[in-house]
């Protein structure tokens, strides 16, 4: 080879892009193995189904029983459920039996875990857990959107610890034709999966069901694991919410109170002030209180005299009298009853 053709040759490798391997997902073990707790509700009522409720507690098991060479895993699963409505009525029932699945195409490929109504579904509760964000996947029959590689979700119907999970989302319609009736099914479902092994962690779906007579419901379906033979990501609990400002109104009326509140202790504390008070001890001997020195307070009597003609001689009259006294009530001096104040205080005799 010439150097020519040995320089053409190292140009094509470089101009040449470079092929990177997807990166691999988990592929399911045996023993593989989740237990969950689900609740479904159907309330909301209108038409004929106005005030009527169902309540659904489903506890279950998805197990991986055995794995081949090709991709295809064998599984089994197991549900317990215990119905009732407001009727009221009451009844329970279980599932169970085998089936298998694809780790590839994530199809179902011998029967299912009792899912009715679908045309080659996906599995629900497995998903590629390498897909990048933005990226899509079908579950059952819904395409779901991966949202979030790294998002917390809370275990025990929301009183349990929280996890990382990759969350998905997806929308859809359908045509419901069942025992309920025949209705138009408009839906969101939530889905959340173990980064490290894609298996479901948990799960949030609505539904509402409306026909055109005016009857219809909501339905909702919850389900979380309650134990699994795999660790689960720990997950960090989001912040909690500022609290909320109070309304404007609220604030308004706190105001006008406080200015009452204010207002009334100022007029209270301005009628105490012109209430009349005790005249006080001054430093030395009592403070005046008559209008001039030597000015009987009101209401004391002069000796009584009497006139006569001019001319003639005054007869001297000496009139005795009884004087009563009493203790003052704020300085103890006796002081004569027929007194309005006490002279060495000042004080008010009554």
């Amino acid at each position: 080879m010439t150097s020519l053709a040995v320089a053409l040759a190292l140009l094509i490798l470089l101009a040449a892009p470079t092929v990177v391997p997807a990166a691999a997902h988990y592929s399911p073990q045996t023993g593989d193995r989740f237990t969950y707790a689900e609740t479904i509700l159907l309330d909301n009522g209108t038409g004929n189904y106005t005030g009527y409720e169902e309540h659904f507690a489903i506890t279950g098991t998805e197990n991986v029983t055995a794995t081949l060479p090709n991709g295809t895993e064998s599984a089994d699963y197991q549900y317990t459920v215990n119905w009732s409505n407001n009727t009221p009525s009451y009844a329970n029932w279980t599932s169970s039996g085998p089936f298998t699945f694809s780790d590839n195409s994530f199809l179902y490929v011998h029967s299912t875990d009792n899912q009715t109504g679908y045309t080659n579904p996906r599995v629900w509760f497995y998903m590629n857990n390498s897909l990048p964000k933005d990226s899509t996947f079908t579950s059952l029959d819904t395409v779901m959107n991966v949202v979030s590689r790294n998002t917390s979700f809370q275990l025990g119907n929301g009183t349990g610890r929280w996890v990382a999970t990759i969350f998905t989302e997806g929308n859809g319609t359908y045509s419901r034709e069942d025992d309920y009736g025949n209705f138009t099914a408009a839906y969101n479902w939530k889905e959340y999966f173990d980064p490290s092994t894609g298996y479901i962690v948990g799960y949030r779906y609505a539904e509402t069901d409306t026909n055109r007579t005016g009857s219809g419901f909501s339905y909702t379906d919850t389900l979380y694991v309650t134990g699994t033979t795999y660790a689960l990501t720990p997950g960090a609990a989001p912040p909690s919410p500022a609290p909320a400002p109070l309304p404007v109104a609220l604030i308004a009326g706190i105001v006008v109170v406080l200015v009452v509140v204010v207002l009334l202790v100022i007029w209270a504390a301005t009628r105490r002030r012109r209430r009349p008070s005790i005249p006080r001890h001054a430093p030395s001997g009592s403070v005046p209180y008559f209008p001039a020195p030597g000015v009987p307070p009101s209401g004391g009597m002069a000796p009584p005299v009497r006139l006569v003609p001019s001319g003639e001689p005054a007869v001297q009259q000496i009139v005795l009298r009884d004087t009563v006294k009493v203790n003052c009530r704020f300085c103890g001096t006796l002081i004569e009853s027929t007194l309005d104040h006490c002279p060495n205080c000042g004080a008010p005799r009554t």
